[in-house]
């Protein structure tokens, strides 16, 4: 993966494959205590049963880091995995919850057939991705998600959007770009990728929190045509 991957995803990789022990134990569960943040994840999960339907496909949790997210989805009894572009992050994870599976990938170029999703949970994974691979992340999204599954994204935000580099984080020298970005610029691009809007939340933040978390619900519409940005 690292021969052909762009730039920022090798600098992901390798930060948090450097910060990996000391970030899974400072934020083993950072839901916990987090009601708004498990509200969504039970409505997340509500929409992507099928109730009396055939056998559901599993939901990815993309950016899936120590593993608590899928374990949360899991416990409301979804069919998970864990997708993280850092082995020593799927390491961490497959220690911490032994009984689910994650593995290594990207959310710019899926290891998986067309519409063989029924949902995607992406946490505050999109806002390593530069503005210029949104459009094609999300297309992806589309493309792997099966017609009426939801995705669910969270991410930092403000009154516009902006970025910023660490090169230090838990006493290691990391290259880590941080984007924060509004509710309207992430909606616009889910849109631009045939996925539709359902709602959207902003919390204020809390305790250390400098930025205000934002929350998109969209979903893959019932018989969505390709996306408008496919081909690009």
């Amino acid at each position: 993966m690292r021969a052909h991957s762009p730039e920022f995803l090798q600098a992901t990789q390798t930060s948090y494959d450097a910060i990996a022990e000391a970030y899974a134990a400072g934020f083993p569960d950072s839901l916990t205590g987090r009601p708004l943040e498990s509200a969504l994840l039970t409505a997340f999960a509500e929409l992507a049963r099928v109730p009396g339907g055939p056998a559901r496909p599993p939901v990815a949790d993309i950016g899936s880091g120590p593993g608590y997210v899928a374990a949360r989805l899991h416990g409301l009894g979804l069919p998970v995995f864990g997708v993280d572009v850092s082995p020593r992050m799927v390491a961490l994870a497959r220690r911490a919850h032994p009984g689910l599976r994650f593995h290594v990938g990207s959310m710019t170029a899926l290891d998986l057939p067309d519409e063989t999703l029924g949902g995607i949970v992406a946490l505050y994974s999109i806002i390593h991705v530069p503005d210029d691979h949104l459009p094609s992340v999300f297309a992806e999204f589309h493309r792997v998600l099966v017609p009426g599954a939801p995705v669910l994204l969270a991410f930092q935000s403000g009154d516009e959007d902006g970025h910023l580099r660490l090169t230090e984080r838990f006493g290691q020298e990391i290259s880590l770009d941080y984007h924060w970005r509004t509710p309207d610029t992430v909606a616009a691009h889910l849109g631009e990728a045939g996925l539709e809007l359902y709602a959207r939340v902003v919390r204020e933040p809390v305790g250390e929190e400098k930025r205000p978390r934002a929350f998109l619900l969209a979903h893959k519409p019932d018989g969505a045509p390709g996306s408008a940005a496919e081909g690009r």
